[in-house]
């Protein structure tokens, strides 16, 4: 049984190789694009972790996206200026986070 299952496991791997050899630079755009869109979520998450860390009910109503270039985007509503800065500022102080733009809108 377990000669039968290992052939059918190279058989597979046989037929599907040739057609990944065959379009390698999608292969390749395929995992480049997975790859940042993991290390994107990665940053993402360790944003949303310092807002909540905080302990301030505004700040976890703030929305945080991240570009394939370590560019992080802020939206969302904050009750003061104060709020929306220490965002920012949080933010532009997480590893792999290249800049940042703060659209938060201040609600007084």
């Amino acid at each position: 049984m377990k000669k039968l299952i290992l052939t059918g496991v190279v058989a597979a791997a046989a037929c599907y190789l040739p057609m990944a050899m065959a379009d390698d630079n999608t292969a390749s755009a395929d995992v480049n694009h997975a790859e940042t869109y993991v290390k994107n979520s990665v940053i993402t998450t360790k944003v949303k972790s310092k807002l909540a860390a905080k302990h301030m009910s505004t700040l976890t109503n703030i929305k945080v996206d991240t570009d394939e270039h370590g560019v992080v985007w802020l939206s969302g509503k904050a009750p003061t200026q104060d709020a929306s800065d220490l965002a920012a500022l949080l933010a532009k102080d997480t590893d792999g986070v290249t800049s940042v733009h703060n659209g938060i809108v201040v609600t007084q």
